[in-house]
């Protein structure tokens, strides 16, 4: 079998993590890397506060981005000489920014026999400066309180610097300029995907993308490295309701497939939809060589110069206008959620108890990935060509967490269709989890909102980039007639407010406990892996700053910096390890000693592993 690696965005790249991408820091930042402490070793990361989103030009010949017109020429990426794509980007703030070890940005890792209790009270806006404050009270009894932490912790108060992010975990990079020695210190996070010709026609899906380095003085990029691998998802939607997938392969720029890609077929009258997902910071999308398939493809990669980062697409609004239709004459049907054990609807993407900083991105493709480098699409044929040793790449996405651990761990089946390219055999993917959403989930309805990093422009909110990104994933736009207003405040305020919200989760602990974690190296099975994401979201969405109140959950962590447990109070109030000597909030430390936890229940070894790098925590 193969072994499994899922990268999780930004887990362990430029010191954050998923999440992220758009406003990105300078060349000389990407050098921050966290690692785990070792015993007795404290280690901090700062929050990124370098100016956003000015770094990356438009792809040559993209069409569709907001209006603005191509920086760079035809089938061009232009870069600016790498200029303030460091890697560290507004969604890999903290803690690894989505799916990694809570101690990047603003928390610390005091290492040892202890625990270490973190409360994310983070005061900052985006990508500036933040301030963390915990400290562990005696007991655990605070009202509305749904977990305590494991006896023996140590509680650390901590404060965020500000300026520049600096790193104490390890070495090389943090002590030089140098972009030669920042690549050789960490992947290079920002790569470019180029795109074939006509990539929406049977020819164009089974024409491998080629991955390169969008700055080569920054280190170059390779699929086979789960740090940097880009994915493409496509649907195909024929004109009588039927509808697969197909996954296009990526391979690294002058390679060849490890195996021959599988033919597509793309009826006559077919609509084709192009999702991309990547587990490094920012993907660029760019022509391939005397081509324009940016244009041919009606491809997203952002708002003119300021992308989405881990996401784009093509085609995805005819696509989905065209399902939708379908959906209305009962041509496409969609099914049901269902109920889930807690006696409740299965989440949906657009479910609050699931989302995070910046929900719908990333997607499920796998690949194939041998020793010497070289990729290949999931399925029979490629195995058999390359025997056992292989690795299998996924990207760390929502809808991966969706398919294969929550809706298991709940007792409900995701909404799948057959894949082209992996043996006809069901499968999850992005475009199948909005039209469910659309067609099931309930009120509250979670929408991208404005202050989600991937949708800021320049570390602002933009209302253009913000529909721009909602039409990739069908939701609606913001402005239009019964539409949201996009509003960070009512955002963050059902995430954490609502009980239908995260609050979900905290409610049905023992069922998530249950659940296998996502990643064992950050956290011990699925309950305390969503609490990180959680608590990490609450950071980097700003939600102090927008509703004023601190953040609800604190984290628990062991010595190795892996989340152990968590606790959640009704938003407004503050965790019980941050109230006992908390003060103002103000830099010290202070400890005490809590009631002892509960042991968690042992989980089963996941199916999938988190590989060590990184998105979303990337998921």
């Amino acid at each position: 079998m193969p072994v499994v690696v899922i990268a999780a965005v930004g887990v362990a790249m430029a010191s954050p993590f998923h999440h992220h991408h758009n406003n990105n820091m300078g060349a000389a930042a990407a050098a921050c890397t966290s690692a785990s402490p070792a015993a007795g070793t404290t280690t901090s990361t700062t929050a990124n506060t370098g100016a956003a989103n000015n770094g990356t030009a438009n792809n040559g010949g993209m069409a569709n981005n907001g209006g603005t017109a191509n920086n760079g020429g035809a089938g061009t990426a232009t870069n600016n000489g790498g200029a303030n794509m460091g890697g560290a980007s507004n969604r890999m703030t903290t803690i690894q920014s989505r799916y990694h070890h809570p101690s990047a940005s603003a928390s610390a890792v005091t290492a040892g026999a202890g625990n270490t209790t973190t409360g994310m009270n983070n005061t900052g806006t985006g990508n500036g400066a933040a301030a963390a404050t915990t400290s562990a009270a005696a007991g655990a009894g605070a009202a509305g309180a749904t977990t305590s932490a494991a006896a023996g912790t140590t509680t650390t108060t901590t404060t965020a610097a500000a300026a520049k992010p600096t790193c104490t975990a390890t070495a090389a990079a943090a002590t030089t300029t140098s972009a030669a020695a920042a690549a050789a210190a960490t992947p290079n996070p920002n790569c470019t995907l180029i795109v074939p010709a006509n990539p929406l026609t049977a020819a164009g899906l089974a024409t491998p993308y080629q991955l390169v380095a969008t700055n080569p003085a920054m280190g170059a990029c390779h699929e086979a490295n789960a740090n940097q691998s880009a994915f493409v998802e496509g649907a195909i939607l024929t004109a009588d309701g039927q509808l697969t997938l197909y996954d296009p392969l990526v391979i690294d720029q002058g390679t060849q497939p490890a195996a021959p890609t599988v033919p597509a077929q793309v009826p006559a009258g077919s609509t084709v939809g192009l999702w991309f997902g990547f587990n490094g910071t920012n993907l660029t999308l760019q022509s391939a060589a005397g081509t324009n398939s940016l244009t041919q493809g009606n491809c997203v990669n952002g708002a003119g110069a300021s992308i989405f980062g881990q996401f784009a697409y093509c085609n995805a609004p005819a696509f989905f206008q065209t399902a939708n239709q379908e959906i209305q004459a009962n041509m496409l049907q969609v099914p049901p959620v269902g109920t889930a054990t807690d006696g409740l609807p299965c989440p949906t993407t657009r479910d609050f108890s699931l989302v995070d900083q910046d929900q719908s991105d990333n997607v499920v493709t796998h690949y194939l990935a041998t020793a010497n480098g070289q990729t290949a699409q999931m399925n029979a044929a490629s195995m058999a060509k390359l025997g056992a040793n292989v690795t299998d790449l996924a990207n760390g996405s929502d809808n991966l967490l969706l398919n294969k651990f929550v809706d298991p761990t709940l007792g409900c089946t995701p909404f799948t269709k057959p894949d082209q390219s992996s043996d006809g055999q069901a499968s999850g993917a992005l475009p199948l989890d909005e039209l469910s959403a659309m067609a099931n989930q309930q009120a509250p309805i979670a929408l991208v909102p404005m202050n989600d990093p991937m949708t800021l422009n320049n570390n602002n909110m933009s209302t253009n980039k913000t529909n721009l990104y909602r039409a990739g994933v069908d939701q609606p736009q913001i402005g239009q007639a019964a539409a949201d207003a996009g509003t960070g405040a009512t955002y963050c305020t059902n995430l954490f407010g609502n009980p239908m919200g995260i609050t979900r989760v905290f409610k049905d602990m023992a069922i998530f406990q249950n659940g296998p974690s996502v990643d064992p190296a950050m956290a011990t099975n699925l309950f305390t892996f969503l609490a990180m994401r959680a608590n990490q979201s609450f950071t980097n969405l700003n939600c102090q700053g927008l509703i004023n109140k601190p953040n609800p959950i604190a984290l628990t962590t062991n010595g190795q910096g892996v989340v152990t447990a968590a606790v959640m109070v009704p938003l407004g109030q503050t965790p019980p390890q941050a109230m006992a000597g908390a003060g103002n909030g103000a830099a010290g430390g202070t400890t005490a000693t809590t009631a002892p936890a509960t042991t968690a229940t042992a989980t089963p070894t996941p199916t999938m592993t988190m590989h060590k790098r990184p998105k979303k925590v990337h998921w």
